[in-house]
């Protein structure tokens, strides 16, 4: 397993049932991928947020093996600010429309019964599938301004896929809908409840890796993929980079979560040059967080804030004390995570920790949500290709690059970054259960997980 966030390990766990030895390869000094939860005196932070919700049943019963008891129910809060007001998310129109004031109500209905009369008749980008679904006045005040924050480039440039798998089923009517008929089924975007564990998420991936190094398997932690080496329609070994210098890993079966990008570019021999271009050309969103310690006992109720205030940069703030008292060692302080989006290498990713921390400050005072008298510690951590971009050409290069790594028989794709898609963590262990089930002789497409209709957030047959 070439990766040790939550799909290589959960295909490692898989495979210890089985009793078939397998040894995990994960670049960095921790477990957990982008789902692991930073240690830092005594706060407990995420690298994001992490809902534990999903609608497979394996997924669900080893998130319960492993945790137990320790898997708390937790009931959401989380809202939209706004030029200083509070809009809840999902959004209670009604709710919504009253703080608007009558005249930005009046535009916002117009505008979406205007886009209800003559929608856009091709969905190619998210600006015209938002327009389509709320109105061109709505998408503009709550979803325009956060999108471009988060991916970096203007909504007419990012596919619409990314909707279409993300947020399906969520529009004006639909959120109209579920606000007057609260009991009938959700998508996931708009689920009230969710699961998390006492700990963060990295409680459950620690564990994990605890019981796959008790059973025999191994974790090898620091090992960064150099080279893939391959011939005759096989991958035959992977060499690290570690501790011990340069080390060559022999196997039967690989299956690899590791950023798709670079596993092309390190198959040895290399690619040919066009497949090698389709790999360079996948894009990334990077991001940050900068953990505040404010000493108070709360700041705001939610579980994060969604920031769509344009004069900040801030685009959301997590709140982890919300999630789990336990992720502060004093009630009487509070972790607050404020993430920004970027590229790796441009100005806010390569600033110094200390200009991030005095920033996080400042716009956490102009937001007027502490002051930044009351911060008294911190840290920042970076997460380089933390989410896969759907922009233009991305479709067809992933296609490519799929035809030809169909071509290395014992090599599968996983998680978010291996199939470069906008995976939750429980599609990403999904996909190493099927992986694994194809190891063991099965023929399963793992690229579909997420795709087909069983896999969408909302499934009619849940109805």
């Amino acid at each position: 397993m070439i990766g040790g966030g939550p799909a290589g390990l959960t295909a490692a766990y898989a495979l210890s049932r089985a009793r078939v030895p397998a040894v995990v390869l994960e670049k960095g000094s921790q477990v957990g991928g982008h789902a692991r939860t930073v240690r830092y005196h005594g706060f407990l932070f995420d690298v994001g947020g992490h809902r534990f919700f999903t609608k497979v049943p394996e997924v669900a019963a080893i998130w319960r093996e492993l945790l137990g008891d320790r898997l708390l129910k937790v009931r959401r809060l989380s809202r939209i600010l706004y030029r200083g007001k509070y809009y809840h998310y999902p959004l209670r129109p009604f709710e919504a429309l009253r703080r608007m004031g009558a005249f930005e109500c009046a535009w916002v209905l117009l505008s979406y019964l205007r886009k209800r009369l003559a929608p856009f008749p091709e969905e190619r980008t998210l600006d015209e599938w938002m327009s389509n679904r709320f109105g061109r006045r709505l998408h503009l005040m709550f979803f325009k301004t956060y999108t471009e924050k988060v991916w970096g480039i203007p909504c007419t440039e990012l596919r619409a896929d990314w909707a279409a798998q993300r947020i399906k089923s969520l529009t004006l009517w639909g959120a109209l809908v579920a606000a007057l008929t609260p009991s009938r089924a959700r998508p996931r975007t708009l689920i009230d409840e969710f699961d998390y564990p006492e700990e963060g998420p990295g409680m459950l991936w620690e564990a994990m890796a605890r019981g796959l190094e008790d059973s025999g398997q191994r974790v090898l932690l620091g090992r960064e993929v150099v080279r893939v080496a391959r011939g005759n329609g096989l991958v035959h070994a992977v060499t690290t980079r570690g501790p011990a210098g340069e080390e060559e890993h022999r196997g039967s079966h690989f299956i690899a979560s590791m950023p798709l990008r670079d596993l092309v570019l390190a198959l040895d021999p290399p690619a040919p040059p066009e497949v090698r271009a389709d790999a360079e050309g996948l894009r990334y969103r990077d991001f940050l967080t900068v953990a505040l310690m404010v000493r108070r006992p709360d700041v705001f109720p939610d579980h994060w804030l969604y920031v769509h205030t344009p004069e900040v940069r801030v685009a959301r703030i997590q709140n982890y004390k919300n999630w789990s008292p336990a992720m502060v060692p004093d009630p009487g302080e509070t972790c607050l995570g404020l993430e920004y989006f970027c590229n790796e290498g441009d100005d806010l990713w390569s600033r110094p920790d200390a200009e991030l921390l005095a920033l996080a400050g400042r716009e956490l005072e102009a937001l007027r949500l502490a002051r930044a008298a009351e911060v008294h510690d911190g840290t920042v951590v970076r997460e380089p290709k933390a989410y896969p971009v759907y922009d233009e050409p991305y479709r067809e290069r992933l296609g490519r690059l799929r035809l030809f790594l169909d071509g290395l028989s014992n090599l599968q794709m996983v998680g978010r970054n291996g199939l470069h898609k906008y995976n939750n963590q429980d599609h990403a262990m999904l996909t190493a259960l099927l992986a694994v089930r194809n190891v063991l002789g099965e023929r399963l497409d793992v690229w579909a997980v997420n795709t087909e209709r069983e896999y969408h957030e909302e499934d009619p047959s849940t109805h």
